[in-house]
């Protein structure tokens, strides 16, 4: 039976077993999954079983559902995807038994297009601005590809947040996040094998990213 495992901040809430037909996501009482969240729609989103296959709908929300990264309105969903209702992340997977380690996470930071007013601005898609994205190579979320697509993506292990990913107009940058939580020094963030600190570098096709054991590697999208 399908489940999902709700995150925030890479920090394991709970886990839903899907049992029903189809499950609600929103801020007002009433949906199945209540998420008390300003940037959270009443009725934001809706997953729904269709024989073995599993869907995901967008229900007209301000701030929009992301799927791995990227807006959707309606999409199928496959093991091991990632979708944020506002601050909030669920990991689809599609057997209850499947043993998971949710302790990697990425997102992108709230920016001005994730508000909580009706009838807001159309985000800019940064048309003219070279876009990357980042391919976990190891770990539970291994050959999981996630888009750069905002200004700043937060990478983190366990709840802690350890490095930022810039998106500027001339490329991305990486930067670590310093935390008194790190248990150990070999758990800093390394790009390439060398250690990064919190002066901004500039990230290269195909650089290796290291954090807490779980590699990625980042490359630009043609």
């Amino acid at each position: 039976m399908p489940k999902l495992i709700m995150t925030l901040d890479g920090a394991v809430i709970r886990e839903y077993t899907i049992e029903k037909d189809s499950l609600s996501i929103g801020r007002k009482h009433g949906n199945d999954i209540q998420l008390n969240d300003l940037t959270v729609s009443g009725r934001h989103s809706l997953l729904t079983m269709m024989g073995e296959h599993a869907y995901i709908d967008d229900l007209g929300s301000t701030n929009g559902t992301l799927l791995n990264g990227a807006r959707v309105a309606k999409s199928v969903l496959k093991h091991g995807d990632v979708i944020q209702v506002g601050n909030y992340q669920f990991t689809f997977f599609d057997n209850e038994e499947t043993e998971y380690e949710p302790t990697m996470f990425l997102r992108a930071e709230i920016e001005d297009t994730q508000i909580i007013q009706t009838n807001p601005p159309v985000p800019s898609d940064a048309k003219g601005e070279p876009l990357a994205a980042v391919k976990i190579i190891s770990g539970p979320l291994k050959d999981k590809v996630l888009e750069l697509r905002k200004p700043f993506n937060t990478l983190g292990f366990n709840g802690i947040k350890m490095a930022m990913i810039a998106r500027n107009p001339n490329g991305y940058t990486i930067s670590s996040i310093k935390s008194n939580k790190l248990r150990r020094a070999n758990d800093s963030p390394t790009v390439n094998e060398k250690e990064i600190t919190a002066e901004a570098m500039i990230l290269k096709n195909h650089d290796i990213i290291e954090l807490a054991g779980t590699e990625m590697e980042f490359f630009y999208i043609d």
